[in-house]
């Protein structure tokens, strides 16, 4: 038998095929997803640029790299 690969895109679609499943009795192993260890570092730089003021609005993002 072959096994599906789901990707929910809201904690709405997660908890209705998590139910369909159930009702079907459908066995399933939910399975946390980890990032890896440089995209976490990657947003927690981010986070602390931001927390420091290191920002700007995205018409400035826009205006700085469509030139």
């Amino acid at each position: 038998m072959e096994s599906l690969l789901i990707h929910p895109e809201s904690a709405e679609q997660l908890r209705t095929v998590k139910a369909v499943l159930k009702a079907l009795k459908v066995q399933f192993e939910p399975q946390a997803t980890k990032l890896p260890f440089h995209v976490l570092k990657g947003i927690d730089k981010s986070l602390q640029q931001f927390a420091a003021g290191n920002s700007i609005s995205m018409e400035e993002f826009s205006e700085k790299h469509r030139k």
